[in-house]
């Protein structure tokens, strides 16, 4: 079954899309919603596989909702549909970090195989890349596993929430990722939290304790967030 989040302001379209990919085409569990700020609440609650994302929305459009998302999730597949298709916007959509983007009006049939087809082709790229180990100066991160290696190939032992974070570094190497962002996303709670900012900080100095290489630096961008630099 593929979890499907569909964020389109137009309900009575939504409606349609959704009883046409459960009912007609199958295979899918469809959630909507029918703006951004619903749209990243329940990209939150549900993990989808799939987010199909309209531009044009009220309180936050599609554009803003998706860079939000990519700031923290670069895993998702998120298409864009809309019948806004100027070069212009359709080169913004894939800058944002669409996989694919969907000229209104659809059938059910033709977006069922742009889904298919991203995720046979995602699931391709893990198959190739299912043992691969990220390096981080002398260390060896394997962040399917968890798992980080000195050079002599000892083993360091990480907790799950040191691993997230260090994934999230490590996706967004030379790149600051939003502190409220990286809350938002482990304890989904807001970026102003107290003691969740307080943990996290804490999480921060023993990664930083755990990567002994001079070499390697998780820097504190003040008011802003975290990035690891090489």
């Amino acid at each position: 079954m593929i979890k499907l989040l569909l964020v389109e302001d137009d309900v009575n379209l939504s409606y349609m899309i959704r009883g046409s990919l459960e009912d007609m085409v199958g295979g899918y569990e469809v959630i909507t919603a029918h703006n951004g700020k619903d749209g990243i609440a329940l990209w939150k609650k549900h993990k989808p596989d799939v987010i199909i994302a309209d531009i044009e929305m009220p309180e936050m459009n599609g554009f803003e909702m998706v860079e939000k998302i990519r700031a923290i999730d670069g895993d998702t597949l998120i298409l864009f549909a809309s019948g806004r298709i100027s070069p212009k916007d359709v080169s913004a959509g894939y800058k944002l970090g669409a996989n694919n983007y969907v000229k209104k009006p659809f059938v059910p049939e033709e977006l069922d195989h742009h889904i298919k087809a991203l995720l046979n082709l995602k699931n391709c790229f893990r198959a190739r890349n299912k043992s691969q180990i990220q390096k981080i100066g002398i260390y060896s991160f394997d962040a399917i596993n968890g798992t980080l290696k000195d050079a002599g190939g000892e083993r360091i032992p990480l907790t799950s929430t040191e691993s997230k974070i260090l994934e999230l570094l490590v996706m967004n190497r030379g790149e600051t990722i939003k502190r409220e962002d990286i809350l938002e996303q482990l304890w989904d709670v807001e970026g102003k939290d107290y003691f969740a900012s307080r943990r996290f900080d804490t999480f921060i100095t023993v990664l930083r304790k755990k990567l002994n290489d001079p070499s390697v630096k998780i820097e504190t961008v003040r008011g802003v967030g975290v990035r690891l630099n090489e």
